[in-house]
């Protein structure tokens, strides 16, 4: 069997950037090199591509232009209806068979990256461009998920160039009140507002990561998750998982600084019942937006056992612990395993789009 190559694609313009590494660190580790070799392909957070080695990746926390130094940068082009790499200074060229991209976040998981892969004609990993900037936009996506009949928090939206009113926010969300930016991830500036004078700080920090906000209102209630996979024709869920988190809310800090920010419960301690309806109402989510090769749809469960769906990830956390993959292996899918059936999934969507006729 002849080795298709993989372009794994990491880093980028966002502020996941160096969780995007972590996660195409555990990928190239488990790829299965029977059926795939990888081209390691990092961009910089000024926009730049370089290609690394398996042992310069290793290394790697960081990519930077100023870092790079004498690095050859690369680019992405199309010959002959192929996908290639070509090195902007020797001008090899390298072919690609399909991209596995990694950037979570913007530029990356918002449609941007998926657009220039249909473009040059590249299979990819993960939801197309459609599904990718719904579920990236908090507006939208809560938009489709209303007319869908998808339970979801009431929210507002807060834009940078109109004056915002805590009192107006109040008088429609309640308080306390989230703010997140619509477009961003990680918890990178989400904040918890419980009155007037720390709204104004913690607007101004969420307003550093995108002109859009959304303000969201407070649920109490059990955070579970569920992944999705497959391609609109047959999506399947995994078993649910629970976060149970020690901070005040699933914070930045919750995620990646402190080691007991949060305890990771898979499966979720949950009656079949309830795992049934929390993998039947992700599966509905997946559809509804659009989504065509794996996401993480997140929820709120109240009390009374009932299901909000809090957000959507296309590119959700893909470290051998996150909770994407474990939420699989609980369902008896290996991560090496896991990362061959979502390639799987991008020849197949390929070839699916291949048959759409271009000429009139």
């Amino acid at each position: 069997m002849t080795q298709k190559n993989i372009a794994i694609i990491f880093g980028g313009r966002s502020s996941e950037h160096e969780v995007s590494i972590q996660s195409a660190k555990n990928i190239f580790a488990a790829l299965d090199q029977s059926r795939y070799t990888a081209s390691l392909l990092g961009i910089s957070k000024q926009g730049t591509w370089f290609a690394f080695t398996s042992e310069q990746l290793q290394s790697l926390t960081e990519i930077t232009d100023a870092k790079m130094g004498s690095h050859n940068p690369i680019t992405l082009f199309s010959e002959n209806s192929k996908g290639c790499i070509l090195d902007l200074k020797t001008f090899k060229k390298t072919n690609v068979d399909c991209a596995f991209p990694i950037v979570h976040g913007t530029n990356g998981e918002d449609g941007t990256l998926q657009g220039f892969f249909k473009t040059l004609n590249i299979p990819f990993v993960g939801c197309g461009i459609l599904g990718s900037a719904i579920c990236m936009d908090k507006e939208y996506m809560k938009i489709v998920m209303s007319f869908a009949g998808i339970k979801n928090s009431k929210f507002m939206v807060l834009h940078k160039h109109k004056k915002q009113s805590y009192d107006e926010i109040v008088k429609n969300l309640g308080t306390p009140f989230f703010i997140k930016p619509a477009n961003a991830g990680s918890s990178v500036g989400v904040h918890k507002v419980k009155n007037a004078t720390d709204f104004q700080k913690q607007i101004q920090d969420a307003f550093q990561y995108d002109h859009k906000i959304i303000a969201e209102e407070f649920i109490d209630g059990r955070e579970i998750e569920c992944s999705v996979k497959g391609l609109q024709s047959q999506p399947q869920a995994a078993m649910p998982g629970e976060l149970v988190v020690k901070h005040e809310f699933y914070s930045y800090e919750a995620k990646y600084i402190d080691a007991n920010g949060a305890e990771i419960i898979i499966p979720a301690k949950l009656t079949a019942e309830q795992i049934e309806n929390v993998r039947q109402l992700a599966v509905q989510t997946y559809e509804a937006l659009n989504c065509d090769g794996m996401a993480r749809v997140d929820f709120f469960m109240k009390k009374d056992g009932s299901l909000i769906v809090n957000e959507v990830n296309t590119l959700p956390g893909f470290t051998k612990i996150s909770m994407y993959p474990m939420m699989w292996k609980a369902k008896g899918l290996e991560y090496s395993a896991l990362i061959t059936e979502l390639i799987q999934f991008a020849f197949e969507k390929h070839q699916y789009d291949s048959e759409i006729k271009l000429t009139f």
